[in-house]
């Protein structure tokens, strides 16, 4: 992977292509039965702006985590805000995922910002969702499109 001198130290971007129409990963990001599989399970969820929802995770009402869409372009964008209301110090952040038909599948980039890298705890937990991000819970979006036979 290539350092782009253009990105911001302070955001996690996170790019992957998936061998499926920009209609499959739509879902994926979208209906809650799948979101539940990947991410966390959501509750009130719709993609539509303005829409206020929680994740949580399955086990445990402790990791819950309050949302707004932000912005709704389907197949193309989804933006959320994600706050730890439980958190001592909760901070808002924006995640967004765009999405590119490129080939015979689609571009996804996950780009989550909010983070106060001048803050010591902050770019610690900048760094710990990045590595959540890529190594358990993209990998998991993908086992969710995978088709199934």
């Amino acid at each position: 992977m290539i350092a782009d001198p253009q990105s911001n130290p302070a955001a996690v971007e996170l790019g992957n292509f998936f061998p499926r129409p920009p209609v499959a990963v739509w879902r994926a990001l979208t209906e809650p039965d799948l979101l539940a599989r990947w991410l966390l399970r959501p509750t009130g969820f719709e993609p539509s702006a303005g829409t206020r929802f929680r994740f949580t995770a399955a086990v445990s009402e402790v990791d819950e985590v309050t949302c707004e869409v932000l912005a709704a372009r389907p197949f193309e964008q989804l933006t959320y805000s994600w706050t730890y209301s439980r958190a001592a110090h909760p901070t808002p952040w924006i995640v967004d995922w765009a999405l590119w038909p490129q080939g015979r599948g689609t571009r996804l980039l996950l780009t989550h910002t909010g983070f106060d890298i001048a803050d010591r705890r902050q770019r610690m937990v900048r760094n710990a969702m990045e590595r959540g991000w890529k190594r358990r819970v993209l990998p998991r979006l993908e086992e969710v499109m995978r088709p199934s036979g």
